[in-house]
């Protein structure tokens, strides 16, 4: 029999655990943790395919110095200063037989012309650039020869053409050499090529 009194009686003697109940809404993201070391390298990648042919080679680079041994006097015409010793031509830019440098590589160039005077003779000469005279190389007559030099820079195009010209025979003017040492002499050389 149970003894009434007023308040229920509960045996709490032996109990079983419930069933694992349903997961709860993922809470905020964390903050952002530090960086972790740095992992080790991975296996060598497999070798990759051919590129495409790349476009043919150029040569980036010109040089060239010249010199004559021969005197040269003016004549009723314009004439081409030939010469005949090479200290060097690179790739040959500069034609012997033609006395021009030929521009394979556009840009900066810087040249240098050196000569000797002819006594009581002017001596009258241009740079020329294709057909154009860019600067000239002048000495009065004189009793005494000296050496005379002219120097420039020029922005060349591929295919400009530079060269010497001694002047025609409205005056009598010339270039002196004795064909054993060298009183003439063209140089000329790549500063910068152009970056089209």
């Amino acid at each position: 029999r149970f003894q009434h009194s007023g308040e229920p009686q509960i045996s709490i003697s032996s109990s079983k655990k419930g069933d694992q109940g349903e997961p709860g809404v993922p809470g905020k993201w964390g903050k952002e943790g530090p960086a972790g070391e740095r992992g080790a390298p991975g296996p060598k990648g497999s070798k990759g395919q051919m590129g495409a042919p790349g476009d043919p080679c150029k040569h980036q680079y010109a040089a060239f110095s010249v010199g004559r041994k021969k005197a040269l006097h003016s004549s009723e015409g314009y004439q081409a200063l030939i010469f005949d010793t090479v200290f060097v031509n690179l790739y040959s830019h500069f034609d012997m037989f033609k006395g021009k440098f030929y521009c394979y590589v556009a840009g900066l160039y810087f040249f240098s012309l050196n000569v000797h005077t002819w006594n009581f003779k002017e001596t009258y000469m241009h740079v020329m650039r294709n057909d154009q005279e860019e600067v000239i190389l002048y000495a009065q007559p004189s009793d005494r020869s000296i050496m005379q030099s002219q120097s420039l820079m020029l922005e060349l195009r591929e295919n400009d053409e530079v060269w010497v010209r001694l002047y025609k025979r409205e005056r009598d003017n010339a270039i002196y050499s004795d064909e054993v040492d060298i009183y003439i002499t063209f140089s000329g050389y790549l500063i910068k090529p152009s970056l089209e």
